[in-house]
């Protein structure tokens, strides 16, 4: 399997097969697709690299990995099956997935992480790259532009904040209410009712899809 190994924020050669260990920080990471247009997929916390099916399939063609199977691969983009031309990275953040695992909360900062990028980047050979983050992983992806703003091509984010006190919701009667049907909800039918309602505006979920609501599709 494909691993970066990271030191003192710095890219070290590392076995493609290397296991874990305490001599520095690996990130595991796959490239899916072929060609000279390069991009990089940070996902949000507690995402894995596995998350991004179907932004791999429309991007690169196909969501099997380099490593796992070339000839099909290369088959593929040769055909033009969606995203020829275009090669994908995506990657386990630190702490998830087969990355390596810090103890200390110090070791991730949205700019260490950023760094982790950087280095996989040194580690792939790609000069620049369009950067896609979700999440916590847009976060990464900011702090990653303003570190490195001549490697990014383009930057795409989704689902972001830029922290501190933007993080804090406001207090009023609709929060309060969301906030307790959140802690009572004990289901997964009760927690995706809920959800709806944190991520959501009430105008956004009563319109019509054709015939259905989209808080009955997003429900379901």
């Amino acid at each position: 399997m494909p691993y970066c190994e990271v030191v003192g924020g710095k890219e070290q050669s590392a076995a493609p097969d290397a296991a874990l260990n305490d001599n520095g920080i690996k990130i595991f990471y796959r490239t899916y697709g072929r060609g000279p247009t390069k991009v990089i997929l940070i996902t949000g916390l507690a995402g894995t690299h596995d998350a991004w099916g179907p932004q791999l399939k429309g991007l690169a063609g196909t969501d099997k990995p380099n490593d796992d199977d070339e000839t099909i691969l290369q088959d593929s983009v040769e055909s033009g099956d969606g995203g020829a031309g275009i090669e994908v990275c995506a990657f386990d953040n630190r702490g998830m997935g087969r990355s390596s695992v810090p103890v200390k909360k110090t070791e991730y900062t949205t700019k260490i992480m950023a760094k982790d990028v950087i280095a996989l980047m040194d580690h792939l050979g790609w000069k620049q790259a369009h950067v896609f983050g979700h999440s916590m992983g847009a976060m990464i992806a900011c702090k990653l532009a303003a570190m490195v703003p001549e490697r990014v091509l383009s930057l795409a984010l989704l689902n972001v904040t830029g922290g501190g006190f933007q993080c804090c919701p406001k207090l009023d009667l609709q929060t309060l209410s969301i906030a307790i049907r959140f802690f009572r909800a004990k289901t997964p039918e009760k927690r995706a009712a809920v959800d709806l309602d944190t991520h959501y505006s009430q105008e956004y979920l009563e319109e019509y899809v054709g015939s259905s609501t989209r808080r009955a599709i997003l429900y379901q």
